[in-house]
């Protein structure tokens, strides 16, 4: 990652629509703890009652009580938690815990645990998986969004937020870079530019009402807001997106949406293979149509590693699908980022203590049989 990034620009890898999700918590009497993972900005209506209270867009829990005041409940925790799948397993980079809206209300403290639990584990699997400590325990205030960044270069598939001793946090965000596994992947044609492969939106030209994360975002758009969209040029330039695929791979075919956008879908889009500084025009400029998908098979290129979605002069895209294969090379590198961030035991686990003991490897000869190269 380019050290001159902010975090939160990364794909959130807690984002429900990506596939993450809650899978347990010891406490949610007041507010439900999925709540952490809503997309949209949390949001306060007040007086607004339910049979518990004042409704509160987050994760809340009650209060605690204890057999005194230094003391919880005999056996009982002395702190709230709450444990997310990550919709896509990768390295985090940073983590925002936000209490928006909790001021009386919002916890005093609180850290945040991760671990890679691989496969379809269970709930009581994965709590009594091997926890490291990405976000050491911080005072926490109301009302704010503490952005933490990550120095832990591992690759994950599972957080856990502590709050001590109770309260309400309002969103989790978990910034990062997905890592696939190249097992599932490999001799596959599939979405190079998917966030849940690996595909992220680098850069854009403009991002004024909405970011171009959501070009490449799982799932069909449902309105506008959910694709990117410039303002209104006033030159005679053009707008981009930059998408770093998946690994480096042959496009087969394209599907440019401009579903929602009735009024101010571009006129062209251009579709531009970039590769160790050379060009490859992939879809030369052709004409677009509001609120339809396109979908253009492509002619036989060379291999690239990022696409620039050119659109002429500006407006907005629902969604780009970059349908492909990944070559040997890509397989490799893809398959080197993901042994060389996997954690230790696991790297063991799959080709021994010598190996393992000898990352960061710089070639993937000792992994390709892993993924059937």
């Amino acid at each position: 990652m380019s050290t001159d990034r902010q975090f939160t620009e990364l794909l959130d890898l807690a984002s429900r629509p990506l596939g993450a999700g809650v899978i347990a918590t010891n406490e949610d009497t007041f507010a439900d703890a999925e709540n952490l993972l809503v997309t949209a900005s949390p949001e306060f209506r007040p007086h607004t009652f339910g049979h518990k209270g004042q409704i509160m867009d987050g994760w809340e829990s009650r209060r605690r009580r204890g057999v005194s005041a230094e003391q919880p409940h005999p056996g009982e925790e002395d702190h709230d938690w709450v444990i997310v799948r990550l919709g896509a397993a990768g390295v985090v980079r940073g983590v925002v815990v936000d209490t928006a809206h909790f001021t009386g209300n919002h916890p005093e403290t609180a850290s945040v645990q991760a671990a890679s639990v691989p496969g379809h584990p269970s709930p009581a699997e994965v709590a009594a998986a091997r926890w490291t400590e990405i976000v050491p325990r911080t005072p926490l205030r109301g009302d704010t969004a503490h952005a933490f960044p990550v120095a832990d270069p591992v690759r994950y598939t599972h957080v856990r937020l502590n709050i001590w001793p109770d309260g309400g946090v309002a969103r989790l965000r978990v910034h990062g870079e997905v890592l696939p596994d190249p097992r599932e992947l490999a001799g596959l044609t599939f979405d190079l530019a998917a966030q849940e492969y690996g595909g992220a939106a680098e850069d854009a030209s403009d991002r004024y009402y909405s970011s171009p994360h959501h070009l490449n975002a799982p799932g069909r758009p449902a309105v506008m807001g959910d694709g990117w969209e410039t303002r209104r040029r006033r030159d005679k330039g053009h707008d981009w997106v930059r998408i770093a695929l998946a690994g480096a791979g042959q496009v087969l075919a394209a599907e440019v949406d401009t579903s929602c956008f009735l009024a101010n879908a571009p006129g062209w889009v251009e579709l531009v293979g970039l590769a160790g500084g050379l060009e490859t025009v992939l879809l030369p400029r052709t004409r677009l149509q509001p609120d339809t998908r396109h979908r253009y098979r492509l002619p036989a290129a060379a291999a690239v590693t990022h696409v620039h979605v050119n659109v002429y002069p500006d407006g907005g895209l629902a969604r780009v699908r970059l349908v492909g294969r990944l070559t040997r090379a890509g397989q490799d590198a893809m398959a080197l980022r993901w042994f060389n961030a996997l954690p230790a035991e696991e790297a063991r686990a799959l080709l021994g203590q010598e190996v393992a003991r000898a990352r960061p490897l710089r070639d993937a000869e000792a992994i390709r049989a892993l993924y059937g190269a």
